[in-house]
């Protein structure tokens, strides 16, 4: 069967930035109660002045998500004292990472319609930049004529209910290591392992030998 010309299967996700991620979880997890379900611990990826920072996922319904990105040691930007986005504007000098932290991306169904979308960018004025692979996703990255950048992704496989509870003590730790001294990766990974140890007899299936 011939596939339609309009392959796009909606939004996989909107990203953003974050200075607080202890006060982003309470607000999309605790006050929405949109569940954690997803994150990567992204430790040493990019060039050497990339920071090493958590991206993690709410479910928000309808298979779409919102996602954030904390950076480990970068300062707040802009006045965090003003109402509204003030931290989401981007004032000068902001760096090329946390520019490229603002995307939308928008799923397809596999690998053909992957490859299709990169046809016609590369076809057009707005080629593919990036083709990547990161843990269960593949995505194809460009930034249309207003700046911004799209990315169009596939799943490589399903997310299992394991990575699901990974990432709930992945964001419980952040939660706890940002509002301390000098947040890093490193503390971020001690704490998860604390709690991973805390939690181990929760996780006993019943009827488990003892």
């Amino acid at each position: 069967m011939t596939k339609p010309e309009h392959r796009v299967q909606g939004v996989d996700h909107a990203a953003f930035p974050t200075f607080d991620p202890a006060a982003t979880v309470r607000f999309y997890r605790d006050v929405l109660r949109f569940p954690v379900v997803h994150s990567i611990c992204a430790a040493g990826w990019g060039p050497d002045n990339h920071p090493d920072f958590i991206h993690f996922f709410f479910d928000i319904g309808g298979g779409d998500r919102i996602a954030f990105f904390y950076y480990f040691g970068l300062e707040p930007i802009g006045d965090a004292e003003l109402p509204g986005d003030s931290w989401a504007r981007l004032p000068a000098g902001a760096p090329e990472y946390f520019v490229r932290s603002r995307h939308l991306a928008i799923h397809v169904a596999d690998e053909e319609d992957l490859l299709e979308y990169r046809r016609r960018l590369d076809d057009s004025n707005w080629p593919v930049e990036m083709q990547v692979m990161h843990e269960t996703i593949e995505s194809i990255y460009t930034h249309d004529p207003n700046g911004y950048m799209v990315e169009i992704t596939r799943a490589l496989r399903p997310v299992t209910p394991q990575e699901d509870l990974d990432a709930e003590l992945t964001i419980e730790a952040l939660c706890d290591v940002a509002q301390g001294d000098s947040p890093s990766m490193d503390k971020l990974l001690t704490r998860k392992a604390e709690l991973i140890v805390e939690k181990a007899a929760d996780w006993v299936p019943a009827g488990a030998a003892q």
